[in-house]
């Protein structure tokens, strides 16, 4: 589904991704976490194709990034960002509608069809927002929001699955109800691939599959959630001694009380 090889991004002189080598298969669901400036949410942009690397090959769905309709490729990825920047007060129904064509507002003269409709319904009920599909954008909280993109991103029936921070300014309890859809997701929607950008283990949904730690703009360690997801792998990504705990399918991250020279926990822990 997605296939990096030695892959640098360079923006304005700076490098924020050097070497990158990663391949996610189908049905798989992966986390990217690291600290702020890692490059997480510009590796997210080259699975988007939303740019283009520097150096190095990507391959998205089997096709290569520069020999390829970005559009027509486009339409088989579902890209959630919390940041989305409408400003009318679109209601939700209209917001999921506009993932068919890809704009921010809808189009003008375009009309969905009976099953296009019908189709839209159905995600905003699988999302636990059918009592608000006519509440306008603008009254929405931010979980609500963030629900309403979800479905707005699966509306077109995608292969790959994007989600940039998706819990950003979400309480507790909004944050939870945003996970608890995520795994519902994954139970109607078995065979779809996700990559989810955060910076928090706390917001991983129990069907994460596998992760991929980032610094500085290179991959440290990358495979089975369990594998990576450890207290000597993000001591390390994050330079902080970290306790790492995962029970019942969640992770949670406290500070590590035996710290090691240096600033990384006890190898071995967790």
């Amino acid at each position: 589904m997605l296939e990096l090889k030695d892959v640098d991004f360079v923006r304005d002189g700076k490098l924020l991704l050097g070497g990158v080598s990663l391949t996610v298969g189908e049905g798989e669901r992966w986390a990217l976490l690291g600290p702020n400036g890692a490059g997480k949410s510009t590796l997210l942009n080259l699975c988007g194709a939303i740019t283009h690397p520097t150096r190095g090959t990507v391959e998205i769905l089997g096709r290569r990034l520069g020999t390829v309709d970005i559009r027509e490729l486009r339409e088989s990825i579902g890209h959630v960002n919390p940041r989305h920047p409408l400003r009318s007060p679109l209601n939700i129904l209209d917001v999921v509608l506009t993932g068919l064509t890809g704009t921010i507002e809808r189009m003008p003269r375009w009309e969905p069809t009976s099953a296009q409709r019908a189709r839209a319904l159905k995600l905003i009920e699988l999302l636990g927002i059918s009592a608000l599909s006519a509440a306008p954008w603008t009254t929405l909280s931010q979980g609500e929001r963030g629900r309403a993109l979800i479905a707005r991103a699966l509306i077109s029936d995608p292969r790959l699955l994007l989600l940039d921070e998706p819990s950003t300014g979400l309480d507790v309890a909004a944050r939870e109800q945003l996970l608890e859809t995520l795994d519902q997701i994954h139970a109607s929607h078995p065979y779809l691939t996700w990559v989810l950008v955060t910076h928090h283990l706390e917001e991983l949904p129990t069907c994460t599959t596998h992760a991929a730690l980032l610094r500085d703009g290179r991959v440290l360690s990358a495979g089975p959630a369990e594998e990576v997801l450890t207290t000597a792998r993000i001591s390390e990504t994050f330079n902080h001694p970290i306790q790492i705990h995962h029970t019942t399918g969640r992770w949670t991250a406290t500070a590590h009380r035996h710290a090691l020279p240096g600033g990384v926990g006890r190898a071995g822990v967790e």
